[in-house]
């Protein structure tokens, strides 16, 4: 059963690696900003087909020799499973090397063409529709962190039932095996980062709800529904991530009090389903966000051609991954290559959302 459910996922994945270039936004193509006029360019429609292809025969190839090695090895499933996690990785650098490939190759192709040369570049920026987005309000975001707290609460009230050697990892089998003596700080350590991970993303979602519009001066109608679509969806997703992490640590940490309250099988099937969850939840919003103002979307195309075409801000994307710009005050920006959100790395405050729960979790772990 976890050897089909791994290949279910994967398979997944592996789909979604390959359509990712027919998914972004229709003006960049493998992070490289193109005039609209030209999104369906005969070289840049054969760059995708050939990333999408060598991905999939690639992976293939590498999944079908991992358990070919793997079933002459005689592996138990737990083992097994255990050893699928690599599987993903394999992928994402398969894909993530093409990516790299092909984005040099549009570098070359848009300067050799000279797309925007002598035209007069527009930015569009949404300043008055943020009112009418669908993204959750702030305080639904509380209830995680009210459980949070409420785990802080029900841990110092039940101190005396948590054993005197407290599990901190799990084995495939659903078993403890590695601990940490209890002290007041250590059994109060999932509490707290539980409270931590929480208090993120609400402030993700907030500076998601911030950010700046951008929207495509080739075709404003689908970019502003692409724009609305990824807004809402995120924010749903990021709220249903927020909610069944707190659900899978108060799951592990009462757990933890009433050893035999629960089986190890159960123990086993929680975190798995979270991720299993989490997962198509991610594939989900790909998919619903992925289909306006994309390779998908079947809407005509307005503004073709003429002296004004979209903001070429390509240097202001290092490969085409990394957003780097003073001058854009949002913390947060649509990545180029995927569907979801990336960081300014040019905003202070950038680097804080990512160092800063990070160190705070380090702390509260090896105290």
């Amino acid at each position: 059963m976890q050897s089909i459910l791994l290949i279910g996922i994967i398979g997944i994945m592996l789909l979604l690696q390959v359509m990712l270039p027919f998914i972004v936004k229709r003006t960049v193509v493998f992070g490289v900003t193109v005039p609209v006029e030209h999104i369906r360019d005969a070289h840049l429609l054969r760059f995708k087909k050939i990333y999408a292809a060598v991905t999939a025969i690639l992976s293939v190839a590498g999944i079908a020799l991992f358990f070919i090695i793997t079933g002459t090895m005689d592996l138990p499933e737990d083992r097994l499973i255990a050893s699928g996690i690599l599987l993903p990785f394999i992928i994402i650098f398969i894909s993530m090397a093409l990516y790299a490939y092909f984005h040099m190759r549009v570098v070359r192709y848009k300067r050799e063409s000279q797309w925007f040369k002598g035209r007069r570049q527009v930015r569009v920026s949404e300043l008055t529709s943020r009112s009418k987005d669908e993204m959750l309000p702030w305080y639904f975001f509380l209830f995680p962190i009210v459980i949070g707290a409420g785990l802080i609460v029900f841990t110092m009230m039940n101190y005396q039932l948590f054993p005197d050697q407290l599990p901190t990892h799990w084995g495939p089998n659903g078993e403890p095996d590695a601990f940490t003596a209890k002290t007041r700080i250590s059994v109060l350590t999932m509490p707290f980062v539980l409270l931590l991970m929480s208090a993120m993303f609400l402030a993700i979602h907030e500076l998601t709800r911030n950010s700046g519009i951008k929207l495509s001066a080739g075709n404003i109608p689908a970019s502003k529904v692409r724009q609305f679509r990824l807004r809402k969806y995120s924010s749903w997703f990021l709220f249903f991530i927020s909610m069944a992490t707190a659900m899978l640590f108060s799951f592990l940490h009462i757990k933890t009090a009433y050893e035999d309250l629960l089986s190890g099988s159960l123990l086993l099937f929680a975190p798995l389903a979270f991720s299993v969850l989490v997962f198509l939840g991610a594939v989900l919003m790909a998919v619903k966000v992925g289909k306006a103002d994309s390779d998908l979307d079947r809407t005509t195309i307005i503004d073709e051609g003429g002296d004004t075409v979209n903001e070429d801000d390509d240097s202001h994307w290092i490969g085409g991954i990394f957003y780097f710009n003073r001058e854009d005050p949002s913390f947060l920006v649509e990545k180029r290559f995927g569907v979801g959100w990336t960081v300014n790395f040019a905003r202070p405050a950038g680097y804080l959302l990512i160092l800063a729960p990070i160190v705070a979790i380090l702390l509260v772990t090896l105290l």
